[in-house]
């Protein structure tokens, strides 16, 4: 069993699910692509290096997807990627250990579960003018940033459904910005990393095939014809898995 569940073919339909699925609410799928990584034991300082290379490719097809149906909106996205951007950098630039990486991990992962089944409908009106807007934007970019730089994740993740939550947004502008914040989060992100670390791919090409046909497809889907209501339900049964064995992992370290 432990034989199938590392083969690099069975983690391939695995990350063909995690990109369609993400990629259909404007995601990368790092989070999952990470968590995966983690449980099947890959070395923890290459775990970041390839979700970020994979989240690139997701969203590219993804933000291109949701850009070309017009959901996009600069003047939303832009104050979150002024400060996520260099703090992504920095994040990707330190060196955590494998403890502390799972440990975050697995805390960013409770914190989407949350927010899937106990604040789905929640929304908050902070009844804020332009220039605080900006300015929460601006701090909640930097946190997130860093948050993704550290895990070796886009980002995403936290930013949809924070604009969702907040009223900045409507669903389909979320995920937009949420595609274009993960691209850009996790290339500068994998650029800090490429100067400590370094790694060939070409290993996990049959895992690069896999996202690229899940994000093209799911993005597809997510901006012309699915409900982000239903793939919100199918992306919280993603988590809660990879909540579950990366717990195990964590335990039996």
């Amino acid at each position: 069993m432990d034989i199938i569940i590392t083969s690099p073919y069975f983690l391939a339909v695995l990350f063909f699910i995690v990109a369609f699925t993400y990629s259909s609410v404007g995601l990368g799928g790092g989070s999952s692509y990470t968590a995966l990584m983690a449980i099947v034991g890959i070395n923890s300082l290459a775990i970041p290096l390839i979700s970020l290379s994979l989240n690139l490719i997701v969203t590219s097809v993804g933000s291109f997807n949701f850009l070309r149906n017009k959901h996009g909106n600069i003047r939303l996205i832009l104050p979150f990627l002024v400060t996520s951007i260099p703090m992504s950098y920095l994040g990707g630039s330190l060196q955590v250990s494998k403890e502390i990486f799972y440990w975050v991990l697995l805390i960013s992962l409770i914190f989407v579960a949350a927010r899937i089944y106990l604040w789905r409908d929640m929304s908050i009106d902070l009844k804020l003018n332009k220039k605080q807007k900006i300015i929460l934007s601006l701090i909640a970019g930097s946190i997130l940033g860093l948050i993704a730089g550290i895990v070796g994740i886009g980002g995403g993740i936290y930013l949809v459904p924070l604009i969702i939550i907040l009223g900045l947004g409507t669903e389909k502008e979320a995920a937009a910005c949420g595609a274009i914040f993960v691209w850009l989060n996790s290339c500068s992100g994998l650029i800090s990393r490429l100067q400590y670390n370094a790694i060939d791919l070409t290993q996990y090409i049959p895992l690069i095939i896999a996202v690229l046909a899940g994000g093209t497809i799911g993005s597809y889907m997510g901006s012309f014809k699915f409900s982000p209501k239903l793939m919100d339900k199918i992306l919280g049964i993603v988590i809660l898995l990879a909540i579950v064995f990366l717990t195990k992992k964590i335990i039996s370290i």
